[in-house]
């Protein structure tokens, strides 16, 4: 399918699903994931506020009946996972068992991170569920930023967010590697499957944020040029290709009009009449982000 013809998001008609919870840089509501499930949209998101409470601290779950007005159902606070920061959570339904809440956790005082999870009968339930560390990461990497689906077999997969710590000052590096699981708790590594380009736009790196709808697996991810744009990524097109993810430069990069140009992790959900609703965190004029929707 041509970049023409595949749903895409655009800034142009989005609409507020939560603003920035303080105004300026550096206040952030998003790196969302969203599902929908018989009917309802279930929305996870985490709100960022540097200059009160530094950082990520906060994990919210909502529901919605018509995918922008919603109401929140949980919160998941950093301190309970002694975690520095939370950055993208995911949330999913889990077969027979209930729902599942992946959190990316900040190590203190360190560019480490790594992944937990709270399984639990229901979404309300979750910040109470039962935890378990899926992937801990290691001293040479920091894992972060997953997306996960279950497939047509009953397979888990992620495309998880890696950042390398072999050199100091540079930890904020990125690719994207594919994971397998028959649970969605133990994970296989299959192998890097993208990363930035010398001289392009996603030089410095490159995460898969979502997964688009259509007969050919195509993603949407997140890339940047420099370290100097860490936190203002803007979002490309990349395809399978049987044994990795190629970027289409077909267009160029979607991003905000506005401040630091950040369009980021992007969550898109099919709708029962074929089109597809895209949240996305995307720059303000004042440079706070917020966590933003449309269809498409």
């Amino acid at each position: 399918m041509p970049v023409s013809a595949l749903p895409l998001p655009s800034y142009d008609d989005m609409s507020v699903v939560v603003p920035a919870p303080a105004a300026g840089p550096g206040n952030w509501a998003g790196a969302a994931s969203a599902v929908l499930v018989d009917g309802v949209f279930w929305l996870t998101w985490r709100d960022r506020r540097p200059l009160t409470d530094g950082r990520g601290v906060t994990v919210r779950v909502a529901r919605s009946e018509d995918g922008e007005h919603f109401e929140t159902v949980t919160e998941v606070h950093r301190r309970d996972f002694a975690a520095e920061s939370f950055e993208r959570p995911v949330l999913v339904p889990v077969p027979g068992v209930g729902w599942r809440l992946y959190l990316s956790c900040a190590t203190p005082a360190s560019k480490h991170w790594w992944v937990d999870t709270l399984t639990a009968q229901t979404p309300e339930q979750l910040a109470s569920g039962e935890r378990w560390i899926t992937l801990p990461g290691d001293a040479e990497t920091a894992v972060k930023d997953p997306v996960v689906r279950q497939l047509g077999d009953g397979t888990w997969e992620m495309w998880l967010c890696c950042h390398p710590l072999d050199v100091a000052g540079h930890e904020d590096r990125m690719t994207t590697r594919r994971l397998t699981s028959p649970d969605g708790l133990e994970w296989t590594d299959r192998g890097e499957v993208l990363a930035g380009r010398p001289g392009e736009w996603d030089e410095r790196g490159a995460r898969v944020t979502t997964v688009l709808p259509g007969e050919s697996l195509t993603v949407l991810y997140d890339g940047r040029r420099d370290a100097a744009s860490n936190w203002y990524e803007t979002t490309g097109v990349a395809r399978w290709d049987g044994t990795r993810l190629v970027p289409d430069d077909a267009l160029p990069p979607l991003r905000s009009p506005y401040s630091d140009g950040a369009l980021r992790y992007a969550s898109a959900v099919v709708l029962p009449d074929g089109r597809t609703r895209f949240y996305v965190e995307a720059a303000r004029p004042d440079g706070a982000h917020d966590l933003l929707t449309c269809v498409r």
